[in-house]
């Protein structure tokens, strides 16, 4: 049988499947900033307040677009528009037509596989919680900064 995500487009998709598309990297929930003369975005290493570092999950999925307003819930469209999603994410992959890893949990069959190829945030980031807001420029970690 041929996988939903191999014949499928995004917008076809039902809820479930769209959900099952997340590997569960939780690399979305990393704060990022956008210089507003160049439009580049700098990534730091600080999550979400929200996020569950470890498991990489939403501790409050249903209310996070209310309780943090700049959360994005994804959509077929939005996914194409969002230049600073990981380039492993299965979202940007099948948009841009392409196919989920190995590790990707749909294909191995284990929701752990993400963290064990290196690709989640699990053991890289801390928690907006932990920080104070007005140091976020000193978790940028860019290469070239």
């Amino acid at each position: 049988m041929v996988p939903f995500w191999k014949i499928k487009p995004l917008s076809e998709m039902t809820r479930a499947e769209w959900e099952s598309l997340c590997d569960g990297c939780a690399q979305c929930c990393i704060i990022k900033f956008e210089d507003e003369d160049t439009g580049r975005i700098y990534h730091t290493n600080v999550v979400c307040e929200l996020l569950d570092i470890y498991h990489c999950t939403c501790t409050r999925y249903a209310e996070r677009s209310t309780l943090v307003p700049t959360c994005l819930t994804l959509n077929p469209e939005l996914v194409k528009e969002l230049s600073w999603m990981p380039p492993t994410c299965a979202y940007r992959l099948l948009a841009e037509g392409k196919d989920l890893p190995d590790w990707h949990p749909l294909v191995s069959g284990d929701k752990n596989s993400v963290h064990r190829s290196g690709n989640s945030v699990r053991a890289k980031v801390v928690s907006a919680r932990d920080i104070d807001e007005e140091d976020l420029p000193d978790y940028v970690v860019d290469e070239d900064e």
